[in-house]
C-alpha cells in the first residue's frame, strides 16, 4: 500500500524541488492546487495552506527573489531598531538581477544594490523549516546611513541611536562595513554626534 505523502504543517512556502523530493509528482502538485492545499505563487514556488506556525510576510521572499536580502527599513524593523513599520518588505538585489512576479501581497519594494553592497554581511535566518536572507545588523545600520535621504534623516537617526544602545553592538564591524562601502566619513559624523 503506498504511503500517503502530506505537507509539513511548519513550512510556509514549498519549491517544486523540494516537493518532488519529498515524493510529490507533478500531477499530485497540480492536483493539490485544485484542492486548495497549495497555492501556486510563481512557476517555482507555492504556499502551504495548512501551515500552522509564526505568520511571518519574510518567507515570502525566496519564492518571488530567490537571491533577494531582506534590507534596510524590514532588516531595521527585524533587529528592533525602529518603531516605523513598512507597507511593504524591502529586499535587495544584485543590479543585473531581475524578478518575474512581484505579488499582490507582500507588497516587495525592490532595491538593486551594486555587488559589493550586495554581497556584505548576510544572515540566513532559520525560523522552524522556514528559512530567509537578511543582513546582518551592522550592515543594516550601513545601508540606513547610505540611503539615509531615501530612508528620512529622523528615521536614520533613531535606528543609529537604538544601535548604539545595544549591549551587542560590534563597532568595529560598523565601521569596517561602513569603509568597506564607501560612507565612513557619514558614518563618523553620525557617531560623533550620537555618541
Amino acid at each position: 500500500m503506498a504511503k500517503e505523502l502530506s505537507l509539513s504543517t511548519d513550512k510556509k512556502i514549498y519549491s517544486v524541488d523540494e516537493l518532488k523530493n519529498a515524493g510529490f509528482s507533478h500531477y499530485k502538485i497540480n492536483q493539490m492546487v485544485d484542492e486548495g492545499l497549495l497555492i501556486k505563487l510563481t512557476k517555482k514556488y507555492y504556499e502551504n495552506i495548512s501551515y500552522s506556525g509564526e505568520e511571518s510576510d519574510f518567507f515570502y521572499v525566496p519564492a518571488y527573489a530567490p537571491k533577494g536580502i531582506i534590507c534596510l527599513m524590514s532588516a531595521a524593523a527585524y533587529y528592533n531598531l525602529t518603531t516605523y513599520r513598512t507597507d511593504a518588505v524591502d529586499v535587495a538585489i544584485q543590479r543585473k538581477s531581475k524578478i518575474s512576479t512581484m505579488p499582490d501581497w507582500p507588497q516587495i519594494d525592490v532595491f538593486y544594490f551594486p555587488d559589493d553592497r550586495f554581497k556584505t554581511g548576510i544572515s540566513t535566518i532559520h525560523e522552524g523549516k522556514n528559512e530567509f536572507k537578511i543582513y546582518d545588523i551592522e550592515k543594516t545600520v550601513v545601508d540606513i546611513v547610505f540611503y539615509r535621504e531615501r530612508v528620512g534623516i529622523e528615521e536614520t537617526k533613531e535606528i543609529l541611536t537604538n544601535y548604539l544602545q545595544r549591549k551587542d553592538r560590534n563597532l568595529n564591524r560598523l565601521i569596517r562595513y561602513a569603509e568597506l562601502l564607501k560612507c565612513s566619513d557619514v558614518m563618523k559624523t553620525y557617531l560623533e554626534v550620537l555618541v
